[in-house]
């Protein structure tokens, strides 16, 4: 049920973002007078089209991605002696970076806007500024045994207003206070006070060390959502880009680890072997609608704005790779040019690369989506 809620929620935003990412091509390339042939979003079959002016538009069945047919980008067409100065060749390399860039850029732009919604609404995301912290799932197990917070009666929307001694807790005193339980008295439970359905209901849960992105802490086996009072428009835009900012950071972070030598072997062992998913784990799709469900099943809207903003950057700076058939790799084909003192890169040359770069992608996305169907990440 998770699954299919988050594909009722996930996909479409993934098809919008894909359709104004092209459509950020689209506008750019008309804006230098480039003569646009088709903008389509999917790859496959056509669903439907319809011609407007000298540009076919529409959709087609593979949702995984989109295009825009700008005249003369493909090396193997011949263009109409007429059309010539409106291709994309003829054009300053300036203007056909810009074009280039639209695609990826757009995301950045899209992710403020998305940021500064989720902001507005539902308040700050940084967890220092935080002071209500509230459970948004609670794992079955950990550590692969039952989870202390699944044995204590934990439940998804309690908010945690005491730990010990400590009174409304901030999530770094939440995982400062669990740590040094599990670290100074492992095995003995501790007092948490919940807030539940109106009423503050006294619960013990026995914390456990267990690794979360390098570092060892203290858990019980929840997904927590930090919840803040709502930012005004100014502060909510100003938050918006910070938070582009930071996610663009992570997303590095994150490429390198997921794309990395590191990455792609632990996929292969995770395939091979009886090796258990870990939350930095690489996911789809499929992982993320899984997530998608699960805190919007919980009520955790705000959780889920601040996951849409952070894979919108993340999708855009894949695009940034220098890799053809990327717009990076698009990009750095531009860069060689001007190197080369205007003298192009013979295009026909880099489709066996693009080829390679693309059947490696599909493979690892392939490879993912089955183990996020296989071996599920607990949300």
């Amino acid at each position: 049920m998770d699954l299919f809620i988050g594909m009722l929620i996930f996909l479409p935003f993934i098809t919008i973002i894909i359709s104004l990412h092209e459509l950020a091509h689209l506008t750019t390339a008309r804006k230098f007078g480039m003569k646009i042939r088709e903008y389509f979003v999917g790859f496959g079959p056509r669903i439907w089209s319809t011609q407007r002016g000298e540009t076919e538009y529409g959709v087609k069945w593979l949702l995984l991605g989109g295009y825009v047919k700008i005249e003369g980008m493909n090396p193997f067409e011949e263009v109409p002696p007429e059309d010539i100065p409106r291709t994309f060749g003829a054009k300053p390399i300036w203007q056909r970076a810009l074009t280039i860039f639209a695609g990826p850029g757009s995301h950045f732009v899209i992710a403020a806007v998305i940021f500064a919604i989720g902001l507005f609404f539902f308040g700050s995301g940084d967890p220092n500024a935080q002071r209500t912290v509230v459970v948004s799932a609670v794992e079955p197990t950990l550590n692969g045994s039952v989870s202390p917070a699944k044995e204590a009666g934990l439940l998804p929307g309690d908010t945690i207003v005491a730990v010990g001694t400590v009174q409304d807790p901030s999530n770094a005193q939440l995982i400062e206070v669990m740590t040094a339980q599990a670290e100074d008295r492992p095995g003995a439970p501790i007092q948490l006070g919940v807030e539940r359905d109106g009423a503050v209901v006294s619960l013990q849960v026995t914390p456990v060390l267990a690794e979360v992105e390098g570092q060892t802490i203290g858990r019980v086996g929840v997904t927590i959502e930090l919840v803040s009072e709502p930012e005004s428009i100014g502060a909510s835009l100003v938050g918006g880009v910070k938070l582009v900012w930071i996610s663009i950071e992570d997303s590095f972070t994150s490429i390198g680890r997921v794309f990395g030598p590191q990455g792609i072997g632990r996929v292969f062992s995770l395939l091979f072997t009886d090796a258990e998913r870990q939350p930095t784990d690489a996911t789809s799709v499929v992982g993320i609608s899984q997530q998608v469900g699960a805190v919007s099943a919980a009520g955790g809207w705000n959780s889920i704005f601040f996951l849409f903003g952070f894979v919108t950057v993340f999708i855009g700076l894949i695009n940034l790779l220098p890799l053809p058939p990327f717009d990076g790799g698009h990009l750095a084909m531009l860069a060689v040019e001007k190197m080369r003192g205007g003298r192009p890169v013979d295009m026909r040359k880099v489709i066996p690369i693009s080829a390679v770069v693309m059947a490696f992608f599909v493979t690892f996305v392939t490879a993912t989506m089955f183990l996020d169907f296989t071996k599920p990440i607990t949300p």
